[in-house]
């Protein structure tokens, strides 16, 4: 993060959240004690050593700016045109996604974050890999910003259940689509108004178009173009969990701060994306990633929208030429 994106934190931090110096240390030093914690995932005692304060006030001010952040969360992760009335300029500039997806808003996936938790309550965090986990949900718009983030979730909570928990539910306030717009998600998803899912049966991600080629079939031509347009959700995981290693390796909070804590990067992944548009942290190669979120369940419910099933088959004819 560089000085003017740390001064401008700081200030916001403390003007319209409520952040404020104590006697003994000031909120800029506050601020740099939680960004040290969630960017390089150090210990207390680490922290303790750098900044010469006790664990207790370590972790005082660290949970103190943490509660800012996830405050501020209502405010930054959000659709930057809650109406969606622009056509994103990512679409609008590429002849792969042109016309054919001028309705499209963003992307939706899931994602999961390691958790450090007792081993009486780790069976319902047990992800895929046999270790426990939280299951993140996330939409995203196409310049890598977050536009809605549902953390928390047990491991082995089914994607498709912390969706629909999601959409429904309006005190989550999750920004639905206007009628006639969509989000892009993918098989693990169902096909309903809004949410636009690949053809099944056919390839999909792009490393299996890479060895094989786009292909003839129209199903084919459409999940390539498809997966190609929702990768800015990868891509926007991939730089958001390369830049905070605290994703990587989780402290032994409390699982709540768990949460808060994936949150808050979030959060701070956004800031600096908005106000520093040349931040080497979002030149992230995807060549750097490790496995994606790549979700081979089956609906929780079968819903196979006639509507949508409709528009993707417009959509493919139009990106074949018919």
């Amino acid at each position: 993060m560089k000085p003017h994106v740390f001064s401008q934190l700081c200030n916001v931090l403390q003007h319209t959240y409520g952040l404020q110096h104590t006697k003994r240390i000031k909120l800029e030093e506050s601020v740099g004690i939680c960004l040290m914690i969630l960017g390089h995932g150090h210990c207390n005692r680490v922290v303790q050593e750098r900044f010469q304060h006790s664990g207790d006030t370590i972790h005082r001010h660290f949970h103190k700016v943490l509660k800012c952040l996830n405050i501020m969360s209502m405010d930054v992760l959000k659709p930057s045109d809650p109406t969606f009335s622009a056509i994103p300029t990512h679409i609008q500039n590429s002849q792969l996604y042109w016309p054919h997806f001028k309705d499209c808003i963003g992307a939706i996936d899931g994602t999961h974050i390691q958790v450090v938790i007792g081993e009486d309550k780790k069976i319902p965090y047990m992800g895929r890999k046999g270790v426990p986990t939280q299951n993140v949900m996330a939409a995203c718009d196409f310049d890598l910003l977050f536009t809605f983030v549902m953390a928390g979730w047990e491991g082995a909570a089914h994607d498709t259940r912390i969706f629909l928990d999601s959409i429904r539910k309006n005190s989550i306030n999750f920004p639905k689509p206007p009628p006639g717009k969509y989000y892009l998600v993918d098989a693990g998803y169902p096909l309903r108004i809004g949410y636009l899912t690949p053809y099944k049966g056919e390839k999909y991600h792009l490393p299996d178009f890479r060895r094989s080629g786009r292909g003839n079939k129209i199903e084919e031509r459409f999940n390539y173009v498809h997966s190609s347009l929702r990768s800015v959700i990868e891509r926007t995981f991939g730089v958001w969990k390369n830049r905070w290693r605290i994703l990587r390796q989780m402290p032994s909070y409390d699982i709540e701060d768990q949460r808060n804590i994936v949150v808050a990067t979030c959060v701070l992944h956004n800031f600096i994306r908005i106000h520093d548009r040349e931040d080497e942290g979002f030149k992230w190669d995807e060549s750097n990633a490790g496995e994606t979120h790549r979700n081979a369940q089956e609906n929780m419910e079968n819903i196979q929208d006639e509507e949508m099933k409709i528009i993707r088959d417009n959509i493919a004819r139009s990106i074949c030429g018919l």
